[in-house]
């Protein structure tokens, strides 16, 4: 028998577009509540099926990976095979080009990449509760980046519900700065269950547009919510407020915030020419900065 193929999945970067904080439980996790897009920039991650698990990273952000036995994608393959009796593993090799620590969910996404190769190979459904259960153990983004769909994510980010976004030309921009999200979450300073959010304020939370509704009519509503982590986020990293400046003084921008817990800030605007041209001159001002023009969806 020949070998079987090598097995394809791509790590989407994800965007919190929105992201309030409701509140630290009594068990120190934090409630959130999020609109979370997905970008056209990527990690690709290859499973070559057979042997013991492996991992290898290549590609330009590679070296930030740090050890194989701390990646989330090690972590992740390691649990399900302790859910999945018989799990087939194989060599994982990821080619690295998100940034680490940037609130865009890069090893989130490629943990979850590494989950659905897994399901590819084992013939497991995405909505095994055995792959919900393990993404969920694996970090709090996993479970929306396995999904890997526009979706207003609440809880710990174990409650999915999918949104019709439009396609939005957008610019992401990272100054390669890493930002620990425990960091900003001490930063924030919530005391186990203290609520930051009312039952006022859940009932006057924004109704989500409907499929088919345009980018203006997105942009109207994300404007009356915010990323309650920008600010302490900017403390521990002011540099966030050169990015956010630097996207918000570009013509023909919408909407610029932070995304998740920072460093990465993104804009979206009206049309991709815009997006393109804000990105060229956000790379001839900042030539250090890592920055990516496409759409978020």
């Amino acid at each position: 028998m020949s070998p079987m193929p090598a097995l394809i999945e791509e790590g989407r970067a994800k965007v919190n577009l929105s992201l309030r904080v409701v509140g630290r439980r009594a068990d120190g996790y934090h409630d959130l509540e999020s609109v979370v897009a997905f970008a056209d920039c990527a990690d690709q991650l290859t499973l070559e099926p057979g042997g013991e698990l492996k991992l290898a990273t290549t590609g330009p952000l590679a070296a930030a990976c740090g050890d194989t036995a701390d990646n989330l994608v090690f972590k992740a393959a390691k649990l399900l095979a302790e859910a999945v009796p018989n799990l087939k593993l194989g060599a994982f090799a990821l080619d690295k080009v998100l940034p680490v620590a940037a609130g865009i969910g890069g090893g989130s996404a490629d943990a979850a990449a590494a989950l659905r190769l897994l399901a590819r190979l084992n013939n497991l459904s995405l909505d095994d509760p055995r792959l919900q259960k393990v993404a969920l153990a694996t970090g709090a983004d996993v479970p929306v980046c396995l999904l890997s769909r526009a979706c207003d994510m609440t809880g710990v980010g174990e409650q999915l519900l999918p949104l019709a976004l439009p396609s939005m030309p957008c610019v992401m921009v990272n100054p390669r700065v890493p930002v620990a999200t425990k960091d900003v979450f001490q930063a924030l300073g919530l005391r186990n269950g203290e609520l930051l959010v009312g039952a006022t304020s859940v009932l006057e939370a924004p109704a989500w547009p409907e499929e088919g509704a345009s980018i203006a009519d997105w942009v109207e509503v994300l404007e009356t919510v915010a990323n309650d982590l920008e600010a302490p986020a900017m403390r521990i990293e002011p540099v966030i407020g050169e990015v956010l400046e630097a996207l918000r003084d570009s013509a023909g921008v919408k909407l610029a915030r932070m995304s998740g817990s920072g460093a990465t800030c993104f804009a979206i605007y009206g049309a991709p020419a815009e997006a393109h041209a804000a990105a060229e001159k956000i790379r001839r001002d900042h030539p250090g900065w890592w920055v990516h023009a496409g759409t978020l969806s």
